[in-house]
Order: C-alpha cells, then sequence, then structure tokens
C-alpha cells in the first residue's frame, strides 16, 4: 500500500468516507435483518450471492462489511468473511478444504477447540496428524495420499514456538497443500502471515483486535478463490454470523489497536524479563526474549510481539501451582486474553491430564496475559505470589 495507506489508516479511516456513513464519526450500526427491494425481479437477482448484495443480515451487512475490508485491508488479503467466533471462522475455513476421507496435517500445538473440532471431523472420515517440528523430512512422512491441508499457529499455542513460516509454506506449496494459520496471538499489526505464503489467516477477533474483553467474534482473511466459497457456503449453512452490534465494537478496536499492541509487548517484555530471573521460575516462553530458540527467526518475520506468553514454574507439585495462581492479586484468573485487564491461567488445574500430555504441556506450565496496568504493579503481584510456591 502506498501513501497515507497504512496500518494505522487502516484501522482508522479506512472505508469510512464513504456516502453511507453521512459524515458519522462512528460507522453506523445496521441491525435490520433483512434488506427490501423495489421489485421481485431486483430481489431474485440478488439471490444467489449474498456476500455481495444485502438480502438478510446471516449473509452480510454494511457494518459487517466494513470490519471486513479492514481486516482484509490490515492482513494483506484480497476478502475477509467474518463470523460470530473464532470457532465458527475455524471451523468453516476447515471444513470448506477438506472432504470425506481427506487428511489434515497439524505443526505444533495448536489452540483446544480447533483441536477438538479435528477430533469431531473424524466421524465425518476426516483424519489429521499432529506433527511437532516444521523440518521437511519429517513433515514430509506425515503427507499422504489424501493430505489437503496444514493448520498452524506461530507462535504456537501455550508453548509459543516459532516456525518459519516462510520455509513452511514454500514447502507446502511444493506439494500442493493449502495453509491455514491463526494469526490472533500477533495480530495483523505485528505480523502477516498472507505475505510470507499462508493461504488462508484466522483471527479470534475477541482477543486483541477487540481489544476490551466485550465481544465473540472471528475472522477468516486470504484470496477471494478461497474466501468466496466459504462466505457462501459454510458461513450461510452453520449459521455463525457477526452481528452488526459486535462488528461496530470491533470496529471500534481497531482504531486502537496500533496503539495498544506496543503498550502490551512494552509491558509484557518487562514481566517477562523479571521472570526470567526469579529463582522459581524453570523457564520463560517469550519469543520476544533473546533466550528463547525461536527469538532470531521471530524478529525476521514480525514486527513486534504481544503480551501473552507462558511461564514454567519449578515444580512438579500441583499445589504449588494452585498456590501460586491463587496467591495472585492483580492477574485475574480467566480465559481468554487481549484485553487491558491482566490474566492466569493454568493447563494442569484446567486440562484433562491425558490431553495435557498430548500438547506437550507440562505440569508447571502458567500462561500469563499482560494487559495494560503498570508493569511495576504487575511485577510486584507475581513476586509476592511467588514467595507462596
Amino acid at each position: 500500500m502506498n501513501g497515507h495507506i497504512n496500518d494505522d489508516w487502516i484501522c482508522g479511516r479506512y472505508g469510512e468516507d464513504e456516502p453511507w456513513m453521512l459524515g458519522a464519526v462512528n460507522p453506523p450500526v445496521f441491525e435490520n435483518s433483512l434488506f427490501t427491494f423495489p421489485t421481485v425481479q431486483a430481489l431474485s437477482e440478488s439471490l444467489p450471492d449474498e456476500d455481495e448484495n444485502y438480502v438478510y443480515s446471516r449473509g452480510t451487512n454494511p457494518t459487517v462489511d466494513l470490519l471486513q475490508r479492514k481486516l482484509a485491508a490490515l492482513e494483506r488479503g484480497e476478502r475477509a468473511k467474518c463470523f460470530g467466533s473464532g470457532m465458527g471462522a475455524i471451523s468453516a475455513t476447515i471444513s470448506s478444504l477438506v472432504s470425506a476421507g481427506d487428511h489434515v496435517i497439524v505443526v505444533g500445538a495448536i489452540y483446544g477447540p480447533t483441536t477438538q473440532f479435528l477430533r469431531y471431523l473424524e466421524k465425518f472420515g476426516v483424519s489429521h496428524t499432529t506433527v511437532h517440528t516444521d523440518n521437511p523430512d519429517v513433515l514430509d512422512s506425515a503427507v499422504n495420499s489424501r493430505t489437503r491441508m496444514v493448520y498452524l499457529e506461530s507462535p504456537s499455542y501455550m508453548r509459543f514456538g516459532i516456525i518459519d513460516l516462510r520455509a513452511f509454506t514454500g514447502w507446502a506449496r511444493e506439494r500442493g497443500l493449502t495453509t491455514v494459520m491463526d494469526n490472533t496471538w500477533a495480530t495483523p499489526i505485528f505480523q502477516k502471515p498472507l505475505t510470507m505464503g499462508v493461504d488462508l489467516v484466522v483471527h479470534a477477533l475477541s482477543k486483541y483486535i477487540g481489544g476490551h474483553s466485550d465481544l465473540i467474534g472471528g475472522v477468516v482473511v486470504g484470496s477471494t478463490r478461497l474466501i468466496r466459497p466459504i462466505a457462501l457456503t459454510e458461513y450461510q449453512l452453520y449459521g455463525a454470523a457477526l452481528s452488526a452490534h459486535e462488528a461496530a465494537k470491533a470496529i471500534k478496536g481497531l482504531r486502537t489497536l496500533p496503539v495498544r499492541m506496543p503498550a502490551h509487548q512494552e509491558r509484557g517484555l518487562r514481566v517477562a524479563e523479571f521472570l526470567a530471573e526469579h529463582p522459581a521460575v524453570r523457564a520463560v516462553n517469550h519469543p520476544g526474549l533473546p533466550g528463547h530458540p525461536g527469538h532470531e527467526l521471530a524478529r525476521a518475520q514480525m514486527t513486534g510481539f504481544s503480551g501473552l506468553f507462558s511461564i514454567e514454574l519449578d515444580t512438579e507439585e500441583i499445589a504449588e501451582v494452585t498456590r501460586f495462581v491463587n496467591a495472585l492479586r492483580h492477574f485475574r484468573v480467566g480465559v481468554s486474553w487481549g484485553g487491558f485487564e491482566s490474566l492466569v491461567i493454568a493447563p494442569a488445574l484446567t486440562v484433562r491430564e491425558s490431553l495435557r500430555a498430548t500438547m506437550g504441556i507440562p505440569l508447571g506450565l502458567v500462561r500469563l496475559s499482560v494487559g495494560l496496568e503498570e508493569a511495576d504493579t504487575l511485577i510486584a503481584d507475581l513476586a509476592e505470589a511467588l514467595k507462596t510456591s
């Protein structure tokens, strides 16, 4: 993009100077369920393509459409489709790319419900294999004649490992495999996977893009060739439509995204650096730290780091993990992340042991979402809690 059409502009004014905006400083919320037509012929002509024409808000809606255009531009994609949740976007995207008998490769640790969905697809004859490396030789051993797509996150779920996206997508393209990547952690502000060869990118809008823990939504971004079938089939049939009100919240979240992400990065790194020096902490899984095994690669393919990372307490006792989490006063115990508030969660206390072992998550792992509070306040909270663990 040239001139002033950069990420700041896209998150702010991009697409908002059109006649239907009527000069409103906030985009209007079209909360109607349907749109009427001057003639039955006009309705009949619009019905076959509800992604291009405003017919029924289950298909699309002007407020949602504005958000989709912003997100497509931000990811440098041709088109985006928003859903009522991140899993709505993920399940529709995967379903669009596979048929009965097909095979999916998962690279590294991914979001738990995504794995659950892949297991759900087994009853329809879709299988998957998880490979915990992006080594081409190991990946090749997982490919079979029915492999159709590869799914990944980078940084990876809970352990925050880094995958070499350019090398990986080159490998997948040579084998005719479609790549789908969850980019929720970095946001398009810090990482643009489509520019590195990824075919489709998904996000949970509920996290950093929304930014205020007040909406549920998802999006898939990519080429028109891949997005159009999702929009016309899975989106319509699954019914996971994003409401105009949720879209309006996400648009407001985008306006501050370029300001919030550097703040999350700065506070997150300060907290991570403190924890990396603490004797009660065995490891800190933050790709922004020089000691992280993927640090140099992360710096090469990302322009920044979010505030979400994990630590591994120096313990094998679940009671000590419990004491640490419960001793925190400023970090709130809760799922999700990406808002103002700092959050903590420990998989050993919330995930079945068998599933945790399958995901390669150690007992002492604790995930921290560093919000926008003062770093000194968060560090003091952690220091006090570590005394009790």
